[in-house]
């Protein structure tokens, strides 16, 4: 009797895991009511994904009180607590303000002929630069760090680098790639807070003094961030730090929890 008891009770714990899921469906549009495609739909309970298709239609596995966010380069993020298991309404993607790149005002002399050729003479290799894409060079560039390997290499053809057998013994080389990896990664964070604001992270449940921490945290957690940073594809950085946001929160609780046990 016991055990049926206990098997019914396992059946019914299954059917209602089960019954509390359902696949819900919905749409994602902009706010002059168009369809906004390619939106990443995350379930931050379960984390199930899935995008949004070319009519802005998307389906995702969820339970009464999953929390729904919806990213999108472009779009403020959307989040939505299900209250009911009926299919998800309109999600309204709000579109973020467009950047246009700094207007040079240029001082004229009041001589048109003067004035005529500076206001027609192009930075020909800026425009190439722009045209192909490439980033712009460091304003200052970094002196290469003496390599052993390449020392090495270079005594037997009678080739002795003086001054770089001292920087490998001083310690200067060492130095010098320790600072240069150091000052790359703040400018990768740096690169991420101007974009997403400390607002996004703080409403997570990361301190606004622990921001820079997480995105390092991340960073180690998953390299490939830093690769789409250097892409300036915001888009695949937010893809990867929701999934790193959930772990690095639970760290700080149980941080906290170990705090308040030692007290």
């Amino acid at each position: 009797m016991v055990k049926t008891k206990g098997f019914s009770l396992l059946i019914c714990f299954i059917a209602s895991c089960l019954y509390g899921q359902k696949i819900l469906s919905g749409r994602t549009m902009s706010e002059n009511n168009r369809i906004v495609t390619s939106v990443l739909v995350i379930n931050i309970n379960n984390n199930e994904k899935t995008s949004s298709n070319s009519s802005g239609e998307f389906s995702i596995k969820a339970s009464l009180q999953d929390e729904i966010r919806f990213i999108k380069k472009g779009y403020e993020r959307t989040i939505k607590k299900i209250d009911n298991l009926d299919n998800i309404p309109d999600i309204i993607m709000t579109q973020l303000p467009v950047e246009i790149e700094e207007v040079k005002i240029i001082p004229l002399s009041g001589n048109l002929a003067k004035d005529s050729k500076m206001l027609t003479k192009v930075d020909k290799k800026e425009e190439l630069r722009k045209a192909i894409g490439l980033p712009r060079g460091p304003e200052k560039p970094r002196e290469v760090p003496a390599d052993t390997r390449n020392l090495l290499m270079a005594i037997p053809l009678g080739l002795l680098d003086v001054q770089g057998l001292y920087d490998i013994v001083s310690g200067k080389a060492r130095r010098q790639r320790r600072w240069y990896q150091y000052e790359d990664m703040q400018d990768d964070i740096a690169w991420v807070k101007t974009r997403t604001g400390d607002e996004y992270f703080v409403k997570e449940g990361i301190p606004a003094e622990r921001i820079s921490e997480f995105l390092e945290f991340s960073f180690i957690l998953k390299p490939d961030i830093r690769r789409y940073i250097k892409a300036k594809n915001i888009y695949k950085v937010m893809f990867e730090l929701e999934e790193t946001l959930p772990v690095y929160v639970e760290r700080i609780k149980e941080s906290q929890k170990k705090e308040k046990e030692k007290r």
